[in-house]
């Protein structure tokens, strides 16, 4: 896959093209901003800082997402940056903006690295983005001294560089050490070869598990009809309106339609659960004797 393509070489000589905006500029444009909302001052100062989202963009390409791609979170970071940015602090608009580039960009690399979610807690991000480096350099120096490493040690040593806890050392490292592969992929090369899938425990319910399921589902529809048969037709309609319909009515509307007060209908309400509660005690009382 191209690092590069046509149009993100346009976009970095458009964006090379832009004004570069002094301090006094600048401050003036983050004030009309914030102050009036002004959309052409917006637009200057997003325009005059995006070649620092290209080359902050530009630094994640090791990671493999399309360029086009990273170049837009990064410009969506910068956006957020505008639109944050509070002229009174003093400070210049590039150094507010490389955080918010920075850290859209990351979600983006990560969000995308894999199907399965690397994570997004700063513990996670800064191990995503430096393990291999600190890794690289600890191996060095031990190197350096003689020393040779095993595994264990060099993960403790990497936790407490990056200052998060071994077992996240150990989760990332897992992560990172291989891609997706899809799970219809065979585990050998012959045709009839098993797929992966099929090592998947099935978390469904077994055949006698189903069926016991079923029966007591069905067990359970027939007490509840039958409790709603012990109401009047005044409250099964009550019990019907505000219990069992999907988008439940409410007392008022209730009490409009039935000529009561809201108060009286979630009295009968109430009567009417408690009439269906004291049956399906007495039912499971019975069963209880039964299987005695």
């Amino acid at each position: 896959m191209p690092l590069d393509t046509p149009e993100t070489t346009t976009m970095s000589r458009s964006a090379m093209k832009a004004e570069l905006l002094d301090a006094e500029t600048e401050r003036a444009l983050a004030y009309a901003w914030r102050d009036h909302r002004d959309e052409e001052a917006l637009h200057r100062l997003i325009n005059a800082y995006m070649r620092l989202a290209i080359s902050m963009a530009a630094k994640f390409r090791r990671y493999g997402a399309p360029m086009n791609d990273l170049i837009q979170e990064a410009g969506l970071g910068l956006m957020k940056a505008a639109d944050k940015f509070d002229p009174d602090r003093g400070v210049r608009f590039s150094t507010y903006a490389v955080w918010w580039i920075k850290a859209s960009v990351q979600d983006y690399v990560m969000r995308n690295w894999s199907m399965v979610r690397t994570g997004s807690t700063s513990s996670q991000k800064s191990l995503f983005f430096n393990m291999r480096r600190v890794q690289a350099r600890i191996e060095r120096e031990a190197m350096a001294k003689g020393e040779e490493l095993d595994r264990h040690q060099l993960r403790e040593m990497v936790a407490h560089e990056v200052g998060v806890p071994l077992r996240d050392v150990e989760m990332m490292e897992g992560r990172l050490s291989g891609a997706d592969f899809s799970l219809n992929a065979t585990q050998s090369a012959e045709d009839e070869g098993r797929e992966w899938i099929d090592t998947l425990e099935d978390e469904g319910l077994r055949g006698d598990e189903l069926v016991e399921h079923d029966h007591d589902r069905d067990a359970l529809r027939q007490w509840l009809a039958d409790a709603m048969g012990r109401l009047n037709d005044r409250e099964r309609f009550i019990v019907h309106e505000r219990k069992l319909r999907d988008e439940p009515r409410t007392l008022e509307s209730l009490g409009e339609e039935l000529s009561l007060s809201k108060e009286r209908v979630r009295q009968l309400e109430a009567a009417a659960f408690e009439k269906m509660r004291k049956h399906l005690e007495r039912q499971g009382a019975e069963v209880q004797s039964l299987l005695a």
